[in-house]
């Protein structure tokens, strides 16, 4: 994204075409939301976050819909690009078409992503919680996040919901791409397996250390005590990830590549996919993108529309 921004001091602007290093205070868009959970609607919202674009989101409409300035487009996706792209030209959408090669599966794609969106989601809850550990557990300077109380319950409510996500990914691999790969090798997928039940009771580990937390006494020392080994086990569960994740995607996921699967066929596995990860997909979805950049969420939209 940082890319995007070179060469941008010497643009001018176009009578009806925001200046590009002045996007965020120049025009706001309106986009008309369409039924709660369209991913039409996600799908431009990530869409004008990509353009750096100004917006808000009006509710209540029958399907999506995006007004700049006095002019209306509503129902079709590529009609509602073509007219942020023309008050928005950089960066361009082409670009973040741009990032993947066509040979590369759909799956794989997708899972690809899933790694990333866990791994930032992952990273930020250890800063959290290291940033909880330094202050004892005292109240936020940020009153939006309440009493520490409150804090720590909301850091439990987040923590499900990515230990939520993280299972499903876990089962989708398991149910749907390593049993494609063991037909071709039936040993391939055997320490990534094992390396998923490994990790499986530290993570419900932790996510039972964060309620042991929340009724301790608040700044106590058996309080801190339990609040630096969760950012311990977090921080541990974090490097897993991240060497696990990358195993995978050096030396398992591009295997898939090597099986032959029509356009048609690597949808429907895409299909199971989304079908295994039904929380993932639906009322999870939100929190899954937002660990994404614009451009990559506009990726994943674009798969998991194309069942």
């Amino acid at each position: 994204m940082g890319n995007c921004l070179r060469g941008s001091k010497n643009r001018r602007s176009t009578a009806g075409i925001a200046p590009y290093d002045n996007i965020r205070n120049s025009i706001v868009v309106d986009l008309r939301s369409g039924p709660e959970g369209c991913l039409l609607t996600t799908y431009i919202r990530f869409a004008l976050e990509y353009k750096y674009a100004s917006y808000r989101i009006l509710p209540g409409y029958e399907r999506p819909a995006v007004s700049i300035g006095t002019e209306t487009v509503s129902g079709g996706r590529e009609a509602m690009l073509r007219l942020i792209e023309s008050r928005f030209p950089e960066p361009r959408f082409k670009d973040s078409n741009e990032s993947l090669e066509e040979t590369t599966p759909l799956v794989v794609r997708v899972a690809w992503l899933q790694h990333s969106s866990i791994v930032v989601h992952l990273g930020c809850f250890v800063r959290w919680t290291e940033d909880l550990s330094t202050r004892g557990g005292l109240w936020s300077v940020d009153p939006a996040v309440g009493s520490p109380r409150m804090e720590v319950r909301k850091f439990e409510e987040f923590y499900s919901v990515l230990l939520e996500v993280m299972l499903e990914h876990a089962q989708m691999e398991e149910r749907v791409i390593f049993p494609l790969l063991t037909k071709a090798d039936p040993g391939l997928c055997r320490a990534a397996n094992e390396e998923h039940a490994r990790d499986l009771p530290i993570m419900n580990g932790i996510k039972e250390g964060i309620k042991s937390i929340g009724v301790m006494e608040i700044g106590s020392a058996a309080y801190k005590e339990a609040l630096s080994g969760v950012a311990s086990r977090l921080k541990s569960l974090e490097n897993r990830c991240k060497e696990h994740f990358e195993e995978e995607d050096k030396n398992l996921l591009p295997l898939m590549e090597a099986l032959e699967h029509s356009k048609e066929q690597q949808k429907r596995v895409l299909k199971e996919c989304v079908d295994v990860m039904e929380a993932t997909h639906s009322h999870l979805l939100n929190f899954f993108l937002q660990a994404l950049l614009p451009q990559d969420a506009m990726h994943y939209l674009n798969y998991i529309m194309l069942n």
